[in-house]
């Protein structure tokens, strides 16, 4: 995928290389992950009054209450989903909270097929909308619960979420495969980012991190 010709385009790429960097700076080490943020056109999933801060490390309002969450936490999220693994692009993923598109456009970068669900029918359609351009014929959009998975398409080799929950809900660790990892946000108020890894054997084992802040995990459709 390549964004579209002309200066401005240009601009773009040179602020998302200077994104990248500070991205490695932080601490993101997977080249794989570095090469599809660099790739993925961040302004073009903001509001156009938002787009000279597209490239900032925070989140940013997309409407509805909910957030586009800022570039690092994609990367690290993204690349505890990777952790071990060379196979990438043979890795069936599920994120769970599309929001705005972004996230999902920089896991089909990377991943061999994504699905991406979200509750909120407004959202799913600017996803829809702000991603057309991008023709990723390995994303599938889904309207849908993302407390419940997607049964339909499991198992997934990696379930990355982009909402809070107090606890990993149990449809998420039945539909993944074995060697599979949820990502997700957990906690009310003081969340943590883990990495839920299920081995051959069908143990769980978790790993921590960091703090972070997302909106709740919501069940339901609107």
């Amino acid at each position: 995928m390549k964004a579209a010709g002309g200066e401005g385009a240009l601009a773009s790429a040179r602020v998302r290389e200077r994104m990248v960097a500070r991205l490695r700076a932080a601490g993101i080490r997977d080249a794989r992950v570095l090469d599809a943020m660099a790739v993925v056109p961040r302004h073009a999933f903001v509001d156009s009054a938002l787009a000279s801060r597209a490239y900032e490390d925070s989140a940013l309002p997309i409407g509805c209450g909910q957030t586009i969450s800022q570039p690092y936490v994609v990367a690290r999220a993204i690349e505890l989903a990777l952790a071990g693994r060379t196979d990438a692009k043979n890795m069936k993923v599920l994120e769970v909270g599309t929001g705005c598109g972004y996230a999902a456009a920089v896991m089909a970068q990377v991943f061999g097929t994504v699905y991406s669900i979200e509750r909120l029918r407004a959202l799913h359609e600017r996803a829809r909308s702000n991603l057309r351009a991008l023709r990723l014929s390995n994303l599938h959009l889904v309207h849908g619960d993302g407390s419940e998975g997607l049964p339909a398409q499991a198992p997934f080799d990696a379930i990355v979420a982009a909402a809070a929950a107090a606890d990993v809900p149990p449809a998420w660790l039945d539909q993944l495969a074995a060697g599979g990892c949820v990502v997700a946000p957990i906690g009310d108020h003081a969340q943590r980012l883990l990495a839920v890894r299920r081995d051959g054997s069908g143990r769980v084992r978790r790993s921590d991190a960091g703090q972070v802040f997302f909106v709740p995990l919501r069940s339901g459709v609107q």
